[in-house]
């Protein structure tokens, strides 16, 4: 069963195993509330995992660890089994979907995994290593719906209580919700005032579906930057516990996410995945009431492929007004670019890349075609320089700058 007493073993047992994340206060960040971030992207394995896992092995009969270890995950998950396995002199395979990112696959590998990769998302992974485990005989560790592993992760709730214990509100990301589950259920043991809110990606919605409809329920399909949470089906065990203990569950898209992260790489030279940053979307969008309030957004993990960081900073400069296109209908005839280069300039903005067609849709058959793509520093800029444009004469056909 999960208890405070088990929750405070694992602390103690993860105590020489893990890093004990210092709580960073963010300022900068969300200004109607005071927000701290618990960084587990800085944990040992880059992210909060490690915990859960370390605890479950550790717990395991001598027999269990002779038979080896078997686990699935989206790669976090798989780097804290593959450590703990490593440490404790235990073999480990690991079955992650086949567009895990790379880097994740690769530092599996390197702290001592053998990895099965399978084509699908999570739940395809998890599916197999459950076929593999009976084939095999392996031992399983869940990723997130086991009671062990869930005490494991509540021991951040321990740790947050002991840094800032006027704490407010708590904002922590949901994907299978064992970091939930446990965060929660610790948290609200000793202090039932706090408000504990879980934040989910709008294209993997499992837990907040299941929670509003009452039941577990599997989505079809998940679609989201934030691989470490697209999670098709909550567990048992976290469902229940996130039903009792959650004060409430929120999303974020794409767009905030990528926002979050562009966010903590500037202000605060902080790294996180996707599923890390969603709780820091929901603090910046205000998606929970905390207007006044001391907040604490846990940064769950920071291993995100540094191909997809390149894309995700892109879509965050998008999101926050930082970078825009402008296709502009113009006359083929000299000048018509210079014009254009100078509005801009003179309006603050930079120019980084252009792209000129003669041909398209245009009714002009002397007409051509321009594509920008500025850098600006807000919304309100690129509105400036859009007006501007037009009073000048110039057409923006289409406005690909809040794409």
């Amino acid at each position: 069963m999960i208890s405070l007493d088990k929750i405070y073993q694992a602390s103690y047992v993860l105590k020489d195993a893990i890093r004990r994340t210092d709580l960073i206060a963010a300022p900068r960040i969300a200004h109607e509330c005071e927000l701290y971030l618990k960084p587990e992207n800085l944990q040992i394995t880059g992210s909060f995992k490690v915990r859960g896992a370390y605890y479950m092995i550790s717990q395991l009969s001598e027999e269990e660890k002779q038979r080896g270890v078997i686990a699935c995950s989206a790669g976090n998950h798989a780097q804290g089994v593959a450590l703990a396995a490593s440490r404790m002199g235990i073999s480990s395979l690991i079955c992650l979907p086949d567009g895990a990112p790379i880097s994740k696959v690769e530092a599996t590998k390197r702290l001592g995994a053998d990895i099965c990769l399978v084509p699908g998302v999570y739940d395809d992974a998890y599916n197999r290593a459950l076929e593999l485990k009976e084939e095999k005989g392996y031992t399983f560790v869940h990723p997130f719906d086991n009671e062990n592993v869930i005490c494991g992760q509540g021991t951040i709730g321990l740790e947050l209580l002991n840094q800032l214990p006027d704490a407010e509100v708590v904002l922590v990301p949901i994907g299978g919700g064992g970091l939930a589950s446990g965060l929660a259920f610790a948290m609200k043991q000793l202090k039932p005032t706090v408000k504990i809110y879980g934040v989910q990606a709008d294209g993997a919605p499992s837990m907040l579906n299941s929670l509003a409809h009452e039941k577990i329920e599997c989505l079809p399909a998940v679609s989201t930057i934030a691989d470490g949470i697209a999670v098709k089906e909550p567990g048992e065990h976290t469902f229940e516990l996130c039903r009792k203990y959650l004060d409430g569950i929120v999303t974020v898209s794409d767009e905030e996410i990528a926002t979050a992260i562009l966010s903590l790489i500037e202000k605060h030279k902080l790294i996180a995945e996707g599923a890390g940053a969603v709780s820091v979307a929901a603090a910046m969008f205000g998606k929970v009431p905390v207007e006044g309030k001391k907040v604490i957004a846990v940064v769950s993990g920071g291993n995100i492929d540094v191909n997809i960081l390149s894309r995700v900073i892109t879509r965050g400069l998008r999101k926050s007004g930082r970078s825009c296109v402008l296709t502009i209908e113009l006359a083929d005839k000299p000048g018509q670019l210079l014009g254009v280069s100078q509005i801009i300039a003179e309006a603050g903005g930079n120019i980084i890349s252009v792209y000129h067609e003669r041909s398209g849709n245009s009714i002009d058959l002397n007409g051509c075609f321009l594509r920008l793509v500025l850098e600006t520093r807000n919304e309100e800029h690129i509105q400036e320089i859009r007006q501007k444009l037009t009073q000048s004469g110039f057409h923006i056909t289409d406005d690909f700058y809040n794409m």
